[in-house]
């Protein structure tokens, strides 16, 4: 297949996997601040003065409910899911056009590694309850591990957006 250039397909690709990050990190401060929340920690004292100096305090939240940092980290999940998904799409169509088949580099495994820990995530995210413990240990499990999967394929597509540079 031969179509114009693909430097705005990797602009789109550059946009969305630097989004997908943000979005991963903001999802780790708000399941933090969540775990926070539940255990009834107190996070407006952060810090407490004493006569030695400062040291650590127990944290103590300002704001927000359990119901709204959920209702965030669900809004923030769903567009990480949004935009790898997209990723997903632009890796497929650009090689296809640019090479006319797949899997010319480490870096459709570490792509395809992402999605599916992005999506286990997202399934087991729903399954949270108090009834189902599980699924809150396999939701922060499989996003410690998601982190390598991002520096895996970051470091892989690199790679790849070298191959597509003039």
């Amino acid at each position: 297949m031969h179509l114009p250039s693909f430097l705005w397909l990797w602009k789109i690709a550059a946009w969305s996997m630097g989004l997908s990050i943000l979005a991963y990190l903001l999802l780790a401060v708000t399941g933090v601040w969540m775990w926070l929340v539940r255990n009834d920690h107190n996070v407006s004292n952060f810090w407490q003065v004493n006569r030695t100096g400062v040291r650590w305090a127990a944290p103590r939240l300002p704001c927000g409910t359990l119901r709204e940092w959920r209702s965030l980290h669900y809004i923030i999940g769903i567009s990480m899911v949004s935009l790898v998904l997209l990723l997903l799409a632009i890796g497929i169509v650009g090689t296809l056009g640019h090479f006319g088949s797949l899997g010319h580099s480490p870096h459709l495994a570490a792509g395809l590694t992402v999605v599916v820990l992005v999506l286990v995530s997202a399934v087991s995210a729903t399954q949270i309850s108090p009834s189902r413990p599980w699924a809150r240990r396999l939701h922060v499990s499989v996003n410690i591990i998601l982190c390598l999967g991002f520096a895996w394929v970051s470091l892989t597509g690199w790679s790849v957006v070298q191959k597509y540079l003039p």
